[in-house]
């Protein structure tokens, strides 16, 4: 008799390991042998893909600072470097992703405090993009209450990483701009 102790018989052994997942279950909140579908079935997207309405690099133009954005990114990634000339190159960009590509190995020459208005700049270019496009807000509003998750594998920031542990920013910013939309339609 597997896990039984000498003298017991292999039902008050299954019966002490199901009081010990329960009071594990109790104890912990949440039932440790069920998993967590949450990210499972979250609303999946990829901060490059063109084609996705919830991108940062989809055809949405928008207008920020008295200037034209040829997408969300483009804005984001300017905002973020000192340099004028980069910041020139950047707003030419063909496409969002190549945007975020002359940002991103400029890391000592972005703005000095790029940690603390990264997620704010992003923010203004995602409601601007919101409110300025009804297919954006329409794919927003049909997402639910769905978590919102960026993919990235290697973005641990804007996305989850590879291990599912990243921060997931840009999904949180589209979840608060879906929440303050819902706030005001009631």
């Amino acid at each position: 008799m597997p896990f039984a102790e000498p003298g017991h018989s292999s039902t008050d052994a299954a019966v002490k390991r199901t009081v010990c997942v329960l009071l594990l279950n109790n104890y912990l909140g949440f039932n440790v042998f069920e998993p967590d579908l949450t990210k499972e079935n979250a609303i999946k997207f990829s901060r490059f893909d063109e084609d996705n309405a919830l991108s940062t690099c989809s055809r949405h133009p928008i207008v920020l600072e008295d200037k034209n954005w040829l997408t969300a990114e483009h804005y984001y990634s300017a905002s973020i470097v000192m340099s004028s000339y980069l910041r020139a190159n950047i707003e030419k960009a063909e496409s969002g992703l190549k945007a975020a590509k002359m940002a991103d190995p400029w890391y000592r020459f972005k703005i000095k405090n790029f940690k603390k208005l990264r997620a704010v700049l992003m923010t203004r270019a995602l409601y601007t993009k919101v409110q300025m496009y009804d297919e954006v807000k329409d794919a927003l509003m049909a997402t639910g209450d769905q978590l919102i998750i960026e993919t990235s594998l290697y973005d641990y920031y804007w996305g989850i990483g590879r291990d599912a542990r990243g921060v997931n920013q840009l999904g949180l910013i589209w979840m608060d701009i879906r929440k303050k939309l819902t706030e005001q339609a009631a």
